[in-house]
């Protein structure tokens, strides 16, 4: 296909289908303001000109403070197709490490949320004013100029000039940059990427050929925009789609929403899945002895269903018939629960844990994961028809990946990022000859299936030289109801031991913590039958792993790592380095003494 904007690419699905509903905003009590995808188009038009008119320049950053929402992605793509270079700022971080961002970026021009979201910025910014010029992206502010009035002022651009903006986007090639992500500094310091009109449209095209989805079809969002999941997989490749885009009103309200939207798309984390699957369970324990064995055969005859079709196998005509009625009976009762329509369930931002991908599959919603990453876009997917639990998927057409000599994955294709912002130091660390170097240690079978085994920079060697990738061990830990997350540690020293933190809610329901209930997350953590589960926990999960990778010693810590203290990253991911730092003398503890598990 040849070479488009982001603007052109939905240009050309507003010409197909300019009546077709593109987002749907909620406005609260049931309430949704449509856009249609001329609307989408016109509103995009007239915010790129509006942005000229007020003296944004070509190449200039435009920055977004916002949760994801239907103005959002007008903004976004306006400031795209105005030639400038959106960065969106994570929400989750804390207000005054935004306020760095802003001062260090330095926009003239800024898109805020709300007179609230511009509040806490100014607040942050104490006596030193953001020098920014603020646009509301919903509500007024007598400072700030409206997204109404942004468009107004581009209407009347465009009444005094009807080729304005046809003048514009002549200027915008498709070398030019678009987006400048914030990278999640899992391993480091974030950095920023540039990336192009050409590397985003690549991606876009990905989307009609490897998803079965149609125009009509729709999809609920909630995920970060700043995060490239969210901006590349359910920003912009609906609109190749044409896909109808529902904003969430939060997580709370989620599982109302599958039900009512009954969307044929949704991505979302593992730990969205995690939450789906302990709430079966936990339902399913209250059941009958009789109810309970149905459901656990059901799903042991759609596991077994589910290996056969990852051979490649066919499946007996006896087990067709029997699930069936398992199917009847137990699988379409939970799908109905996730809306019942579903065409494609993926799971990203975060490996999925083996077990939880099996249940899925056998239930007959097989999780699709694929991999991507802000410096390369979305790099593999998961064949609809014949995805394995485990592995990342198949290289998307026209991306072509390798491993180095010490198994990194490396990759090459139209949809790589074209360096960091200003770094070229660190730029040229991870881009060589057009191959990024992901930082991610991988396999890949005879059939070109990618499996992710850990991070290069999270690689523990163990003082006897054994090397161990704790992103796999701890995902030994995904579906156990009680664990929350779990750090491996173990580099240069003689054995691993692992920081713990928990669920409450799952803890207070244990046996024995009837006295507990509702006391402090700290007690519930320190108590007795909490670190017995824990224990167990550990004990199972020893048993998958040979002796130098089995945890000798753990804590249970009294609260979860969290972004405000620099231990999570905006997508939930660990900070190792920080997480050892906060708990120096916990870690240095777990070294003394004996080496049985504790």
């Amino acid at each position: 296909m040849s070479p488009r904007t982001v603007y052109a690419a939905l240009e050309l699905t507003a010409g197909k289908y300019p009546n077709a509903p593109a987002l749907q905003q909620p406005l609260g009590k049931g309430k949704y303001q449509r856009y249609t995808y001329k609307e989408y188009q016109q509103a995009v038009v007239e915010i790129a000109t509006g942005l000229r008119a007020i003296g944004v320049a070509k190449g200039e950053t435009v920055a977004i403070f916002s949760e994801t929402r239907a103005e959002f992605y007008i903004a976004d793509i306006g400031i795209m197709s105005a030639g400038a270079v959106a960065a969106a700022l994570y929400t989750s971080y804390p207000i005054p490490d935004l306020v760095a961002s802003l001062r260090a970026s330095q926009p003239r021009f800024a898109f805020v949320e709300d007179p609230k979201s511009l509040r806490a910025l100014r607040t942050a910014a104490g006596d030193q004013p953001l020098t920014a010029r603020f646009i509301l992206l919903t509500g007024e502010d007598t400072d700030a100029m409206t997204l109404g009035q942004l468009r107004e002022t581009g209407r009347q651009a465009l009444a005094k000039d009807p080729a304005v903006f046809e003048k514009i986007r002549a200027e915008v090639g498709v070398e030019d940059p678009a987006i400048l992500y914030l990278t999640s500094g899992a391993t480091g310091e974030p950095k920023m990427g540039l990336v192009t009109h050409r590397a985003l449209v690549a991606n876009m095209d990905h989307g009609p050929q490897v998803l079965p989805l149609l125009p009509g079809d729709s999809a609920l969002v909630f995920l970060p925009s700043a995060h490239i999941a969210q901006r590349v997989v359910l920003e912009l490749l609906p609109i190749p789609l044409a896909l109808e885009v529902w904003f969430s009103e939060g997580l709370a309200k989620m599982p109302n929403e599958l039900r009512t939207i009954r969307p044929a798309f949704f991505l979302a984390p593992p730990r969205v899945w995690e939450r789906v699957f302990t709430s079966i369970h936990a339902e399913v324990k209250k059941k009958s002895s009789l109810q309970q064995r149905i459901f656990h055969g059901a799903v042991g005859l759609g596991a077994e269903a589910s290996r056969l079709t990852q051979l490649g196998k066919p499946i007996p005509g006896w087990l067709k018939g029997a699930l069936k009625v398992a199917d009847k009976v137990v699988f379409a009762k939970i799908r109905e629960r996730l809306g019942g329509r579903l065409k494609v369930a993926a799971s990203g931002a975060a490996p999925l844990g083996k077990d939880l991908g099996q249940f899925y599959a056998a239930i007959g919603l097989p999780l699709i994961e694929g991999y991507g990453l802000t410096e390369a876009g979305v790099v593999s997917l998961n064949p609809m028809d014949r995805p394995r639990i485990g592995s990342i998927g198949k290289a998307l057409p026209g991306v072509t990946v390798k491993l180095a000599a010490d198994g990194e994955l490396l990759v090459y294709g139209p949809t790589v990022f074209s360096g960091y912002f200003n770094d070229p130091v660190a730029t040229a660390a991870v881009l060589q000859d057009g191959w990024l170097a992901t930082g991610d240690i991988a396999e890949i079978d005879q059939e070109g299936y990618i499996y992710i085994t850990g991070r290069k920079k999270e690689l523990i060697v163990s003082s006897n030289g054994k090397k161990i990738y704790p992103a796999r061990i701890e995902g030994l830990f995904k579906t156990d109801p009680l664990v929350n997350q779990v750090l491996l540690i173990g580099d240069k020293l003689p054995y691993v031991t692992a920081l713990i933190t928990i669920n409450a809610a799952s803890a207070e329901s244990l046996k024995g913590m009837e006295s507990l209930r509702g006391r402090p997350a700290g007690e519930i953590a320190a108590a007795e039958p909490v670190v017995a589960e824990i224990q167990k926990t550990v004990a199972k999960v020893n048993k998958q792993l040979p002796a130098f990778e089995q945890i000798r010693k753990f804590r249970v810590l009294q609260k979860d790592f969290s972004i405000e203290a620099g231990e999570l990253t905006p997508t939930m991911k660990v900070r190792r380095g920080r997480v050892l730092e906060n708990y120096r003398d916990l870690v240095s503890d777990l070294y003394l003494g004996k080496e049985e598990m504790q």
